[in-house]
């Protein structure tokens, strides 16, 4: 039988509103699964693609998954043909790490079928590359945890260094979808280039507080801290009733609300599981009331990460 690897990677929160592009949380669901095998054709090929409406590109220059394979085969000398093939469970251009899940369930899956030769932050370089070819820039907010769970801060990107921060006990998360698209790269198009000094300085602090939070497991602290001064302002009018929903999501008790990456997902952190439902569920009424349509995840925080689910010899 020939010889195969599957893997899970799930959806992600990126920037948390204090963090853009340097901070990042795993859920439990939804998530992506990719599965890979050998072929004897010597090369990398895509070879299924569901769960995406034929909207994802079978060319391995372009698939998020098979950019991420081939820059891990590269580094280990790998030159076994692969067949690819990535089971979306998760929507496009959500602000939930879709092609993120993707390059990271492709790289773990790839990683087992070739012998687990490297652990999760050896493969932080790889899922980088899937990363930047789906969105034009390497930014790991969203492939850094979804490989390693929990939440991660990036202190830098040249050198790579990633730190993965504790993570608050009964902390969840209400992950509210609207049916609506926003490319990433679209969503980064209409940010500005230069940010004033009172605004740095104000994020810098808020983000300060937030980690300083995490580690005492104030969540309070943390709550207070969650304001996004970089691209909320600008985004948010791309969100259909964005004011509404976290008008919802305060009324609820929700910690902090925000846009999940670049939207046009919203989230709400929650002290409980049954608050985080009962905000979830206050969320997509809101939106409902107005006749949009959309899903919910309520999760807590997950601190695994990407798994392989199945391999078979």
């Amino acid at each position: 039988m020939n010889r195969k690897a599957t893997a899970f990677a799930p959806a992600t929160v990126a920037n948390l509103n204090c963090g853009f592009d340097v901070l990042g949380m795993a859920i439990d669901r939804p998530g992506d699964e990719v599965t890979v095998s050998f072929n004897d054709t010597g090369s990398l090929r895509v070879v299924q693609i569901t769960g995406d409406g034929g909207k994802l590109p079978y060319d391995t220059d372009k698939n998020t998954a098979a950019v991420a394979i081939r820059a891990l085969c590269d580094h280990l000398g790998e030159r076994r043909g692969i067949d690819v093939s990535v089971a979306k469970q998760m929507p496009l251009g959500s602000g939930m790490g879709s092609s993120a899940a993707s390059a990271v369930a492709g790289v773990v899956a790839a990683n087992a079928l070739l012998g687990e030769q490297l652990n999760k932050y050896d493969l932080l370089p790889f899922v980088l590359k899937g990363e930047e070819a789906a969105t034009g820039t390497a930014h790991g907010d969203n492939v850094f945890p979804s490989l390693l769970g929990g939440i991660v801060l990036i202190r830098s990107y040249e050198p790579l260094d990633v730190i993965s921060l504790p993570v608050p006990t009964h902390l969840y998360c209400a992950l509210l979808h609207p049916d609506i698209e926003i490319l990433t790269k679209q969503a980064r198009s209409i940010l500005p280039t230069n940010i004033p000094l009172k605004t740095a300085i104000a994020q810098t602090g808020n983000i300060a507080a937030f980690v300083a939070g995490l580690y005492a497991q104030d969540l309070a602290l943390m709550g207070r801290s969650m304001t996004d001064l970089f691209a909320e302002p600008y985004r948010a009018p791309l969100i259909a009733e964005f004011g509404r929903v976290r008008a919802a999501a305060q009324y609820g008790g929700a910690l902090a609300f925000g846009i999940s990456g670049s939207g046009p997902a919203m989230f709400a952190l929650c002290d409980s599981a049954v608050r985080a439902q009962q905000v979830g569920d206050l969320m997509l009424r809101t939106l409902q009331n107005r006749q949009i349509s959309a899903e919910l995840y309520v999760s807590r925080i997950n601190k695994q990460g990407a798994k392989v689910i199945d391999v078979v010899s």
